[in-house]
């Protein structure tokens, strides 16, 4: 017998890039997407596709798609942001997978499935970015996102997981403009998290090794090491910036911790 399938979403404006993802999930038995204010055609959109669509104010990207998970009534869920897509390759083996011809289940619970990012116009594959993987399709009730820990919450499943092979494409970065956007929201939830840790850099030798040091040794890891000078120009960008990135999440949680931000 056939397993259903629902599509777990959450989206805040996300008119340019509903319209490509939710083409890549239409035969899904269920979308569910949880907007939390948008101002643009985001329902509208989703409507249009046939997704049963709410509201519901942004407490944490966690705590966000969980709210998307209790709401989906399907046997799995795939967990997809509005930005990426399912390759046709993809599609066809995750509707092969829950076919379950002659009575047969999935061998496992959950199932990793390879990220390929999209950044400045270049697939990149290299430096640790590719395959990236992903765990987003899991039997309904086995997995949930972990909360209060910033925009990197990941499902939490025990057990074995399979892995998938097609791509998920995510079309990440277009512009510059909205990668800054990205890292610097990205750092100052971080670094929050990283000072009710406590981890504020008071010492001087902590301070040089976490806004400086460990930048510099992760543009070398990832940019030589795990060959991202493999992905050209924007490989090096990449890098540098996700580097960047590192430096700004410690210097914010320093100055959290001096009561200056």
């Amino acid at each position: 017998m056939r397993q259903t399938l629902s599509v777990a979403m959450i989206a805040m404006n996300e008119e340019a890039n509903l319209p490509r993802t939710l083409e890549s999930v239409r035969w899904a038995d269920e979308i569910i997407l949880v907007d939390s204010g948008s101002k643009d055609r985001t329902l509208e959109i989703a409507q249009s596709f046939g997704a049963k669509t709410s509201y519901h104010a942004f407490g944490g990207h966690g705590e966000q798609k969980n709210v998307a998970l209790d709401l989906c009534t399907s046997d799995w869920i795939l967990l997809l942001d509005a930005d990426e897509v399912l390759t046709p390759g993809l599609q066809q083996e995750i509707r092969e997978l829950l076919d379950c011809k002659d009575n047969c289940s999935p061998q496992y619970d959950a199932y990793w499935i390879p990220r390929l990012n999209l950044y400045y116009g270049r697939w990149i594959r290299h430096g640790g970015f590719y395959p990236d993987h992903k765990l987003r399709l899991f039997r309904r009730g086995s997995a949930r996102l972990s909360e209060g820990v910033g925009p990197h919450s990941t499902p939490q499943f025990t057990g074995p997981r399979g892995k998938l092979k097609g791509d998920m494409l995510h079309y990440a970065y277009p512009t510059m403009g909205i990668y800054l956007e990205h890292m610097n929201r990205y750092s100052s939830e971080i670094a929050q998290l990283l000072a009710n840790k406590g981890r504020t850099s008071k010492s001087f030798p902590s301070f040089i090794w976490n806004t400086v040091a460990n930048p510099v040794a992760t543009f070398i890891y990832n940019y030589f090491f795990r060959l991202g000078f493999l992905d050209g120009r924007e490989g090096l960008i990449l890098h540098i910036n996700h580097s960047v990135y590192i430096h700004w999440k410690f210097i914010k949680a320093w100055r959290i911790g001096q009561g200056k931000e």
